[in-house]
């Protein structure tokens, strides 16, 4: 009997307490969840100038660890796409503290920077390391903070390597790709690049210069060492310069 009344009163409260729905998330914690920021360029109303982060390990072809901080290409190249079809974003801030990654992805990124219609300046906030080189001047005008680094170093593979005269030849053509766009892009001359990038003895057990702020303007591998205040500065300048050429071009 007592059992009996038991199930009877856990039935009932069953049916009186509904079960709670969960609760669909919020499209602005999906955009936080995917792409690392609250706003995508389509939604950018509030300003004309978009600000893109790339930080982390630039992720490629192979997914990696969950642990690890990652820039995936796939997310940043359809913004750009997007920043270059919106016509309210005038400009383009790239804020840069990556320690490289994958080549051709990085490369991918560094070539719809340079070929983007609209004012681009970067900023190097802490390290631009290996492939983050070209990614930071690829932009119009470049900046380093004071205290922020970038390493330059030869291409390396990892992991399982066929030992042919064909695999040197692919690495040193790619090698020469990453030179060619650096010095293309930036005041830096090929000598002093290829210098820097095969340089012994600055960087522990390894080939390469790890170049700290001052020393990478001095170089000519990036335009002014700067904060994020002079870089919105040179970004609002390049805007108003490019509206003022478009004014004269349809008048």
């Amino acid at each position: 009997m007592d059992r009996d009344l038991r199930q009877y009163e856990s039935e009932n409260q069953e049916e009186q307490e509904p079960q709670k729905e969960e609760k669909p998330a919020s499209p602005l914690l999906e955009k936080i969840q995917q792409l690392g920021q609250t706003n995508v360029p389509q939604l950018s109303n509030d300003s004309r100038i978009h600000c893109l982060t790339i930080i982390g390990q630039i992720e490629g072809h192979l997914a990696l660890p969950p642990q690890n901080k990652t820039t995936k290409y796939e997310h940043i190249i359809p913004q750009l796409v997007a920043i270059e079809q919106n016509p309210k974003i005038e400009g383009v801030l790239i804020i840069l503290n990556t320690v490289g990654g994958d080549v051709e992805a990085g490369l991918a990124i560094s070539e719809m920077l340079a070929t983007i219609s609209k004012p681009t300046v970067s900023i190097v906030l802490g390290g631009g390391h290996s492939i983050g080189v070209p990614i930071a001047v690829s932009c119009d005008y470049s900046f380093i903070a004071e205290t922020a680094t970038m390493t330059i170093h030869p291409i390396r593979l990892t992991g399982l390597v066929i030992g042919v005269p064909q695999t040197f030849e692919y690495l040193d053509k790619m090698q020469e790709r990453v030179v060619s766009f650096v010095t293309k892009h930036s005041n830096i001359t090929e000598e002093t690049f290829k210098e820097l990038m095969f340089a012994k003895g600055n960087l522990t057990r390894d080939i390469g210069t790890n170049v700290i702020g001052i020393d990478a303007v001095k170089s000519g591998l990036i335009d002014e060492v700067g904060g994020i205040g002079q870089a919105m500065k040179k970004l609002n300048e390049l805007i108003d310069l490019q509206n003022e050429k478009n004014e004269g071009v349809i008048q």
